[in-house]
């Protein structure tokens, strides 16, 4: 769009001055919203085609369904334990080229992944997709955070996500056709083109923010954060085990919070620590971190759970059930449509606590399910949870930056996205080891019982978390 030509000025004092036109911040970065938007559309695209063809994968590498969780988890563990880094990245290097790096490293990720023979290779692809995708949704959203007016953000995050969410529309009809009429391999290398198009638009419409002189790295704190979270999940692998080996894993659950108490002495002695746990003094950041992990926790492994339920427990072909994922991704795409709207009117604070029931209750009515429900109830039933917990992620999502000044965006972005995958990692660790601890056998009705009970604890989880949101203040709406 041009901006008009202002006229001569002229000399006659009640001649009105021209104010030219200002255009929105929505509109003079419609090219970076594009560009965040395929990262995350990239990043959706893997996740729900990966949870469609679990059960095909998992005959491939002669592992069992439930033994898959680790080439998920693995890739999500890596993205939070890397995220943190990605401040000092876009401080040090800036932002265009580090998004840069992030698309072309999880396109060769996903390339490895579509190659791989073995259940280890495809992890340590996994990991190598996770390298990647550490820095493209915190980066993503802090370039937004900073070159979007803040009345305009959580519309802009909604565009974003709706264009994102086509991959969760896209993902589960794809990874179901391909794998039932291709190679599960496929599932990975349509990432590629999308890659190297993102790669593309990063040189043309990405704002280069950076500082010019970077703050030294806390690479001890990193070190401390890391180890800590691995050995968590390494604990909660170990879980599935049998036997169990509990020493190990009190010893490794012993040492990761030993190192989670050395990092929050660490932090408070170091200038620039990589999570600053001083933001946690600001309620609404403290509320959204908590709130956000709980939630997590009981809804992560949700898709990957029906998605064995409905293929090994009610023998739907992987078509026909990556479709039953197509109701659910159109409901989060309404929800981003109207969440501005909701949140003027209810604010934060009511909206949280009635909605994270709604998603608790919608969870626990998945136990009715069986290989008798009429497809439209189990569709229409992911329609609405999917709605309401799109609503849910994005009033999480937005709800960290509500009281922050624009100078803590960056590190608000990075706490925000480690929270939300290490959460999504152990939802998933939780999840798969309910349902392993629940079977009683393999049959095609253990899958279903199993299933059944699984689904009503991570409700309760679920529930739980409204608790949290309580904390907040009173019907304070975000700023409009």
């Amino acid at each position: 769009m041009r901006r008009m030509s202002a006229p001569a000025p002229t000399d006659s004092p009640s001649a009105p001055a021209y104010d030219p036109p200002r255009l929105s911040s929505r509109v003079q970065f419609r090219g970076l919203l594009y560009l965040v938007a395929a990262a995350f559309f990239m990043q959706s695209l893997d996740s729900t085609v990966v949870n469609t063809a679990v059960p095909a994968m998992a005959g491939a590498l002669e592992v069992t369904p439930l033994g898959m969780r680790t080439a998920l988890t693995s890739y999500v563990l890596t993205l939070a334990i890397l995220i943190p880094a990605s401040p000092w990245l876009c401080d040090r290097l800036g932002t265009r080229r580090v998004f840069g790096i992030a698309i072309m490293v999880f396109g060769l990720g996903s390339l490895l992944c579509g190659l791989a023979q073995t259940l280890p290779q495809l992890v340590g692809a996994r990991v190598l997709q996770g390298v990647g995708g550490a820095s493209l949704m915190p980066v993503g959203r802090y370039v937004l955070v900073r070159s979007i007016e803040k009345r305009e953000f959580v519309r802009a995050m909604s565009t974003v996500s709706t264009f994102g969410l086509l991959g969760s529309v896209l993902g589960p009809f794809l990874g179901g056709a391909l794998v039932e009429y291709t190679s599960w391999r496929l599932i990975f290398l349509i990432n590629v083109p999308v890659a190297i198009a993102g790669y593309w638009m990063n040189r043309r419409d990405m704002p280069d923010y950076r500082l010019e002189r970077a703050n030294r790295f806390d690479g001890r704190g990193f070190v401390m954060f890391a180890a800590a979270s691995a050995l968590l999940l390494v604990a909660s692998e170990l879980a599935g085990s049998t036997p169990v080996p509990w020493g190990r894993i009190g010893l490794y659950t012993l040492a990761a919070v030993g190192l989670g108490a050395l990092y929050v002495w660490h932090s408070r002695r170091t200038a620039h620590p990589v999570a600053d746990l001083n933001l946690l003094r600001v309620r609404s950041v403290r509320v959204a971190l908590a709130g956000g992990l709980f939630t997590r926790l009981g809804i992560s492994g949700m898709f990957l759970l029906l998605m064995l339920f409905l293929q090994i427990g009610c023998g739907w072909s992987p078509l026909a059930a990556g479709l039953m994922m197509v109701p659910q991704a159109l409901g989060s795409i309404i929800a981003k449509w109207v969440i501005n709207r909701v949140l003027v009117h209810y604010g934060y604070r009511r909206l949280l606590l009635g909605n994270t029931l709604i998603v608790a209750a919608l969870l626990a009515m998945f136990a009715l399910l069986g290989p008798a429900t009429p497809v439209w109830a189990i569709g229409l039933l992911a329609f609405f949870y999917g709605a309401f917990a799109g609503m849910q992620y994005t009033a999480m999502n937005t709800l960290i930056y509500t009281d922050l000044d624009i100078k803590h965006a960056s590190m608000a972005s990075s706490m925000a996205s480690t929270a939300q995958y290490l959460a999504m990692s152990f939802g998933i660790a939780l999840a798969t080891l309910l349902m392993q601890a629940m079977l009683n056998g393999h049959a095609h009705e253990d899958y279903v019982v199993a299933f059944r009970w699984t689904v009503l604890i991570l409700a309760a989880i679920t529930a739980g978390a409204s608790r949290v949101f309580s904390q907040l203040r009173r019907d304070r709406p975000p700023a409009s």
